[in-house]
Order: C-alpha cells, then sequence, then structure tokens
C-alpha cells in the first residue's frame, strides 16, 4: 500500500496497492474496507511517486517515468480508466498542487537544467515558467483562491540555507519572508483555509519547529517545547488546528496543535512509526494515518482527532505469515567520536566531538548469528521502527542486521545533521564502524567471522566506504546503486542533487578537489580485502550506473577479477531501486545467493528466537 489519498469530498480513498503482483490504484470505501481495482497497468508498476485528486474528485494526476529513470511526466486516469499525458517536459516534472479551480497545476521540472515551478493550465493546455532560479526550488502551494503560491528556495551565499517565498500565481512580486536566520531551512507546508496565513517549518533553533505566518502582520506564531523535532503537516478544515509528525529517537507520532491557544498533544498510538496519509479528512472529520512497527506492515487507519479513537480501515496482507513470526527491533545509542577501534587504511580522520548515536538492531536468534550492517541511505533520512521486507528476509535466513543513524541523520534537529557537512566520509563512516564494534563486543553470540555491510544509495556509498577504509571488519560486502566517485556524482546527476546534495555537502568539486578525490571510495579500489558485490539500475538518474562501472573498472585495474574478489550486476529496466514485486524478488534472490557463497545462511524459520 503506498500514497493513499482521500478524495476532495473524503468519501472514498485511492492508493496504491500491489496485493495482485502488480501496483495498480485502488479504491477504498474507509466504512466498509471495500477495494475497487481503478487501473490495469496504466499507473506506474514502481509506487515511488505519489498522486494526487483532481478538484472535482473524477480524475487522479499520476507520474510516469520510462523504466524507473524518473524522468517523470504528469499523467491522469479518470474512474472509468482512461489515462492520457497531461504535463510532457524534459527531465523530471513532478506534481506540486492542485488548485481548487481546477483548472491549474504547479509542477516542479528540471527541463530547463535547474528545479524550479511550472504552473500548468488545463483548459488550454499551457505551461508556464514561474520560478528562474539557480538553485532548486521545492515545495510549491497554490493559495485557496489560486491567486499566489508559496515555495521553498535558496537565493543567499550559503548552501545551507532555505527561504519561504510567496509569489503571484504568474510568478511576479516574488518575496522572501525571511523566517529563519540565514543558514537556517525553511519551508511551507500548507495554506490556512482563509488564505491569510501559512503553515512553515523552521530550524533555526536547532530542532525543527512548527509555526504560522500571519501574511496581514507579518508575523510568525511557533508552537511547541523544541525537545523533539517537529514537521508541520497541514491544517484541518476549521483552521483552528493543524497536524504534524514529532521524531523521538526512532519513532514518530502525529501531533495536534490549536492554533489559538498553542496547545499540542501526541495523537495517541502505540509505538513505532506513524505517518499522516493526506491532508485531506475523510468525509465524517476523520484523518487518515498510517502506522508501522517492526513486526508489523503498515495499515490504514481513520483517526478522530475529537475523541482520540481510531479504527483501521485497510489490515495489511501478510500471505502466510503473521506478526508473530517476525523478529522485533531493540534501539540503543552508543557514543561516537567517529573513529572506531579498527584500523583505519584509507583515510586518517582525527576524533570528532564525540555523539550519542542512535542505532537498531535485530536479532535472528539464530546461534551464532552472522551480522548485516546495513547504513541508511539519504544521507538526509534514518532509520526507524517500522517494518521492512529486506530486513525480516535477512533475518529469516539467519542475519542479524544493525542499523545505524549516523551523524548527519534526520531526527536529531539541525546541528546533527550539518555535523556531516564538509566531512562526507569522514566521521559518519566511523560512526557506523563504531556501533559494529559496539555489538560486536557486547553480544557473543554474533558471528565477528562472518560480518557484512549492505547498503543502497548514500547506504551503497557507505557500503563501498567501510569496506575500503575498515576492511579488517568486514568479511564481504553489498553496494547497492551506490555513490563510489563524488567528481563523477556531481558531474552527472540530476540538477537538484548536485547542488542540494553534493555542492551544499562537500562544495563546488573544482574549488574541493582535494576532498573530492580523498572522500571518493574509488580513490581506495585497491583496499578492498572482502568479496563485493556491486548492483547497479542501468536507468539510474539520481546515482548514474556510472558509479558502478567506475569502481568495477578501478577494481580490474587493481587487478581483481570479476567472479572472484567482487561480482557485478546490472539490472535492466529498473533505476534507483524500485518497489514493484518482481523487482523486489529479483534483489532478495540476488541477496541470498551472494550471501549464501560467500558468507553462509541458514535455513532459519521466521519465528524470531528459533534455533
Amino acid at each position: 500500500m503506498a500514497h493513499p489519498a482521500p478524495t476532495p469530498d473524503g468519501d472514498e480513498v485511492a492508493l496504491y496497492y500491489d496485493i495482485d503482483g502488480r501496483n495498480q490504484l485502488y479504491l477504498l470505501d474507509p466504512d466498509s474496507g471495500d477495494l475497487e481495482q481503478w487501473s490495469d497497468g496504466q499507473v506506474p508498476k514502481d509506487a515511488r511517486h505519489g498522486f494526487a485528486w483532481d478538484a472535482a474528485g473524477d480524475r487522479v494526476f499520476f507520474h510516469l517515468d520510462e523504466a524507473g529513470n524518473e524522468q517523470n511526466d504528469v499523467h491522469a486516469i479518470d474512474r472509468d480508466g482512461t489515462a492520457e499525458p497531461v504535463v510532457e517536459m524534459d527531465g523530471q516534472s513532478t506534481l506540486q498542487s492542485v488548485g481548487d479551480d481546477g483548472e491549474t497545476l504547479l509542477v516542479g521540472s528540471n527541463a530547463d537544467g535547474q528545479m524550479n515551478v511550472y504552473r500548468h493550465d488545463l483548459p488550454s493546455g499551457e505551461t508556464t515558467k514561474l520560478t528562474d532560479y539557480d538553485r532548486a526550488v521545492w515545495t510549491a502551494e497554490l493559495s485557496p483562491d489560486g491567486e499566489r503560491f508559496a515555495f521553498m528556495t535558496n537565493t543567499s551565499e550559503d548552501y545551507d540555507n532555505a527561504d519561504v517565498f510567496i509569489a503571484d500565481i504568474d510568478g511576479s512580486n516574488a518575496r522572501n519572508l525571511e523566517i529563519g536566520e540565514t543558514g537556517a531551512e525553511s519551508a511551507p507546508a500548507d495554506w490556512h483555509p482563509d488564505g491569510d496565513a501559512l503553515l512553515v517549518s523552521d530550524n533555526t533553533p536547532d530542532k525543527g519547529r512548527c509555526g504560522v505566518y500571519d501574511l496581514q502582520a507579518d508575523d510568525v506564531t511557533w508552537y511547541g517545547d523544541g525537545e523533539y523535532e517537529e514537521t508541520p503537516a497541514f491544517f484541518l478544515p476549521d483552521g483552528e488546528r493543524f497536524l504534524a509528525t514529532r521524531s523521538r529517537d526512532a519513532e514518530a507520532v502525529p501531533v495536534v496543535y490549536d492554533v489559538e491557544t498553542g496547545e499540542g498533544r501526541e495523537l495517541d498510538l502505540p509505538g513505532g512509526v506513524a505517518s499522516l496519509a493526506d491532508d485531506t479528512p475523510l468525509s465524517d472529520g476523520r484523518v487518515l494515518v498510517q502506522h508501522t512497527t517492526p513486526t508489523r506492515r503498515s495499515e490504514l487507519l481513520a483517526y478522530d482527532i475529537d475523541t482520540d479513537e481510531y479504527e483501521t480501515v485497510l489490515e495489511a496482507e501478510y500471505g502466510p505469515f503473521s506478526p508473530e513470526d517476525f523478529a522485533d527491533a531493540e534501539y540503543f545509542t552508543v557514543d561516537s567520536d567517529g573513529v572506531p577501534e579498527t584500523p583505519q587504511r584509507a583515510v586518517d580522520h582525527d576524533p570528532s566531538e564525540e555523539l550519542e548515536i542512535g542505532a537498531i538492531l535485530y536479532d535472528s536468534g539464530e546461534r551464532p548469528s552472522p551480522l548485516v550492517v546495513n547504513p541508511h541511505g539519504g544521507p538526509r533520512a534514518r532509520d526507524t521502527l517500522s517494518f521492512s521486507y529486506r530486513t525480516q528476509f535477512l533475518l529469516s535466513r539467519g542475519f542479524s542486521v544493525l542499523q545505524v543513524n549516523y551523524r548527519g541523520s534526520t531526527g536529531r534537529g539541525r546541528e546533527f545533521v550539518e555535523e556531516l557537512y564538509d566531512d562526507w566520509g569522514g566521521a559518519e563512516q566511523g560512526d557506523v564502524a563504531t556501533a559494529a564494534e559496539h555489538v560486536l563486543a557486547e553480544y557473543d553470540w554474533l558471528d565477528d567471522d562472518r560480518v557484512v555491510v549492505f547498503g543502497g544509495s548514500y547506504g551503497g556509498y557507505s557500503a563501498y566506504w567501510q569496506l575500503v577504509q575498515f576492511p579488517d571488519l568486514y568479511d564481504a560486502g553489498v553496494a547497492w546503486v551506490g555513490v563510489s566517485d563524488l567528481f563523477d556524482m556531481a558531474e552527472n546527476t540530476m540538477p537538484h542533487f548536485r547542488s542540494e546534495l553534493m555542492v551544499k555537502y562537500l562544495g563546488e568539486p573544482d574549488e574541493n578537489e582535494a576532498l573530492y578525490e580523498e572522500r571518493s571510495p574509488v580513490t581506495y579500489a585497491d583496499n578492498l580485502a572482502a568479496p563485493l558485490l556491486i548492483v547497479h539500475g542501468v536507468n539510474d538518474r539520481r546515482v548514474p550506473v556510472s558509479q558502478a562501472r567506475i569502481f568495477r573498472d578501478a577494481l580490474e585495474d587493481a587487478g581483481y577479477e570479476e567472479g572472484d574478489g567482487y561480482e557485478y550486476e546490472e539490472l535492466g529496466e529498473e533505476g534507483h531501486g524500485s518497489s514493484d514485486i518482481d523487482d523486489k524478488l529479483r534483489s532478495l534472490e540476488l541477496l541470498d545467493d551472494f550471501f549464501d557463497r560467500r558468507v553462509g545462511t541458514v535455513e532459519a524459520d521466521m519465528a524470531a528466537g528459533d534455533d
């Protein structure tokens, strides 16, 4: 299940669902729980990108790319199943906002190079560029009357900065609301129903906070006590309250705030990860919440804000399994200065400030148990106490799994994120190795002769880097759509990833050549001392397949032979990962085959704790 969204009148819920083996669009009756399949192959098989209803509730606008390359166009499908392209542009296009007038779409596109905002007029089919900034423009939100839009971009010299702007619908009269300090990040989340205020976020004080900006008074009111990172979501229809999401350790819970009094409270939900599904309540006023835990797949709940009661409107499917078959997780912290005890061979790194690093450990129940160290992607992301099919699969094969929220991860505030700026491939990689050393020393049932590192995207960068920086720690590794050469990444990734990721974290390549070379895993390819599986989608435009080919060629030049020191797999008709069932199965088969041959797996029972 992915991207559940109520109709504008709140009577039905559209969602992507792959229950029959292929991602399709379905309609859910929230009262009866009945599902009706809407599409028949018109929507993408990979549910990475979401969709939105038109104003009348007659059509759904969705993203469609070619074989996972994320160069999306915007299409529409009506209730009869007729689909057609709506916005076709070069590069990547993302639907940002749908006007209540039934005539206007705001679309982000990098057709002219950088990601900017375009207005698409549905009656005429004309598309007009509204913004023209050198840095990426994000989160464009139409005002209720359709006369203005809010957006986020950066016009300062500080790459760490992001500001909220408002402009007229033709792009004129753009003004910076100057909400936070320079170097902090602010963004719009939602317009007040009356159109006289904006719900905004800002991390000036470190932890992300929620605010309501009064557009007439040019003044903002902040909410919360700053103890936890909070991200605003949307106003309720009466405009008297708004919802947000609070990050707490490795969990997430929605929060409701009273606009007038400032009082806030968490929704009464079990532990785990709860996310607000959409900004449109059901017709009875309840809001949709997705909820998951390490042992329970995502379920869809309808939550009554007034009574704090909820019911499950779409239960998770488990096939032959049940939640009791899956292994639970333990959250813990470890102090790290970014320099593990494991000898380094790649880059000498002086100790950094000692920080408390969060981590999650899954116990497979196998004794002794091999360990998969599984750093997350992003890097601006985090691992949470939520269900992962890939993690549970590894557990079923006897591997315990360690996930590390290294410095640079989200959920801990701006200062924690900025620890990674100018130090990509530095202390955060030491955090990963330190957490691995910690669990290997703490739990004698872990087999320190069978330790594997596996990650995708920035996690794939980490997998490369862990293997060449701490080769004595690992016995095998898998780099999935990973970054290996920072110069090539800066040159060939999409423009908005270049500016918002590469340059923001590392500076311009021609000004920081030494850093780009020093923190590229390919520079140290000849340090590889354990079998490595390299996997990459040929249609990946975030992390181009050249990243895998460059590392493979460097291994060949260093004397490694394919099939011996490393293995290599390019995936056709796939980009930066996939949620398609067949693609998932292929990925699990690749992992299982490699781990079985290189480390050894077991025919483990799915029940946690079984020997």
